[in-house]
């Protein structure tokens, strides 16, 4: 038996009436760019998430970059970022000319460990970014709590964390992406909510930063030639906008169908020696963009698994502090050692919503042999 690490051929099958309808009322309208279909995009994904607004943009890298760039970050500043993420995140401060300051991760899981925040804050910190990896929300109540306590913004990189919940303090659940000043969200094809090529959106509820945002994404113009300050070309296709739509209607259905398949892949493969299965905090909905066991002799049982027909991806293997990118940031083996162990052991196996238990259960299966 194949099975492949994310198959997008089924959902698109669910959807294919609403994509060619998309494409045949957009072609009749042909407002390709800003057009209608964005414009009711944007306001039903604030919706969903809880936001007051939300903003198209070119892809997570964009958002989490344009988000930055609004609150005028740039040049002596520096950003809090975990070390254990997608270089995306470090690379969107380090393209606004501020440093990317790395703090090791919780070992249970993966997100930024809250109690090593405060000791990487310096006079020139002007921001955290805390990201929700994997589709598990950060821990956003403490995180906004040191925020507070160190007039710091906090940008929530949401770009696997399409829907997903958090308990926050008085028992309100609120989604990823509203909790911050901004949360930044990716489109990429895999993602729980991904389109047909790169896009993404930031979210907010400060009217302020939704109007700067809307002039930062589109070169900076108030009027058709009239540019109040130095922007960009970062807008979210119409074409796009309206293929998300017709999916966001069934982001829940398929988060719910990844979290069964997460409930599956745990039934079996829990308590296996030599196995560490996805840990979920209390008081999140973990919406398993990635489901990531842990294992030793992680690059043999992978080509085990492959030789097996399937589809295995590491996220990370390595951590941002060691990327040769950053090297003149004078970090070193052994500064992050939880961030290290993880990404030598971390193994992502097959996740999306229309996996069959037969699936699961050949994969699992396959882990054990080569366990």
């Amino acid at each position: 038996m194949k099975v492949s690490f994310a198959d997008l051929t089924a959902q698109h099958r669910e959807i294919k009436k609403d994509i060619d309808r998309v494409i045949k009322n957009i072609q009749k309208r042909s407002d390709f760019i800003l057009g209608e279909d964005l414009q009711c995009f944007e306001k039903e994904f604030a919706a969903f998430c809880g936001s007051s607004y939300a903003v198209g943009v070119s892809s997570g890298t964009a958002a989490l970059f344009l988000a930055l760039k609004c609150l005028d970050i740039g040049p002596g500043d520096e950003v809090i970022v975990p070390d254990f993420t997608f270089i995306a995140t470090a690379l969107a401060v380090s393209y606004t000319g501020a440093k990317p300051v790395f703090v090791d991760i919780d070992e249970k899981t993966y997100n930024i460990d809250v109690s090593k925040i405060e000791g990487a804050i310096t006079k020139n910190t002007k921001a955290i970014i805390p990201v929700h990896l994997y589709g598990q929300p950060a821990d956003m109540p403490e995180i906004l709590k040191i925020a507070k306590r160190n007039n710091l913004r906090v940008i929530e990189d949401a770009c696997q964390a399409h829907g997903a919940v958090i308990k926050m303090p008085g028992g309100k659940w609120q989604r990823a992406g509203a909790m911050g000043d901004m949360g930044a969200f990716s489109f990429y094809p895999s993602k729980n909510l991904g389109a047909l090529g790169d896009g993404g959106i930031i979210t907010t509820s400060n009217e302020g930063l939704f109007k700067k945002l809307l002039m930062l994404r589109d070169y900076g113009r108030t009027s058709k030639y009239e540019h109040a300050l130095i922007g960009y070309n970062s807008r979210l296709d119409t074409l796009q906008a309206g293929f998300l739509r017709a999916k966001l209607k069934l982001l829940d259905k398929w988060n719910n169908a990844r979290k069964e398949a997460a409930f599956f892949y745990n039934k079996l493969l829990g308590g296996l020696k030599g196995l560490i299965t996805p840990f979920a905090s209390e008081g999140v909905s973990h919406v398993y963009h990635v489901y990531a066991i842990r294992v030793k002799r992680r690059d043999e049982v992978c080509a085990r698994l492959k030789e097996k027909e399937i589809g295995v991806l590491i996220h990370y293997p390595i951590p941002l502090h060691l990327q040769p990118a950053y090297n003149g940031l004078g970090y070193k083996r052994g500064d992050f050692p939880v961030s290290e162990r993880v990404s030598g052991e971390i193994v992502s196996l097959p996740m999306y919503p229309h996996i069959k238990e037969k699936q699961i259960n050949y994969v699992a299966d396959a882990l054990k042999g080569a366990l």
